[in-house]
């Protein structure tokens, strides 16, 4: 009965290693640089939008410069998300790798 007990305390002992909290602080470091370097492309965008629209001589370029805006914008939203989706796919598996290591000593088997 308490082999079972045992063996779970053990596996919680050095689940963070090394190796596996560097994995997961290089994947969260890079969630936050990928969402600040978005953010900060997204208000320069912006501004750009800004300027060319006080350029603008017709209501006709003003809806062309919207239009194309909004494209871009969407496309690179689009491309962010599965960029941010996939590194924390990456952030979950490295969170939950110790546990998937210790699984068979849950078992009592190695």
């Amino acid at each position: 009965m308490t082999k079972g007990v045992d063996n779970q305390q053990d596996a919680g002992n050095g689940q963070l290693n090394g190796a596996d909290f560097a994995s997961f602080t290089t994947t969260l470091q890079a969630i936050f640089t990928e969402g600040a370097d978005y953010t900060k492309k997204s208000v320069e965008t912006r501004l750009a939008l800004g300027e060319k629209l006080l350029g603008a001589k017709s209501f006709e370029t003003v809806i062309q410069i919207q239009t194309e805006y909004a494209k871009t914008a969407y496309a690179d939203f689009v491309a962010q998300a599965t960029k941010m989706g996939e590194l924390h796919s990456n952030l979950a598996k490295a969170a939950f790798k110790p546990v998937e290591l210790s699984i068979p000593n849950w078992l009592g088997t190695k």
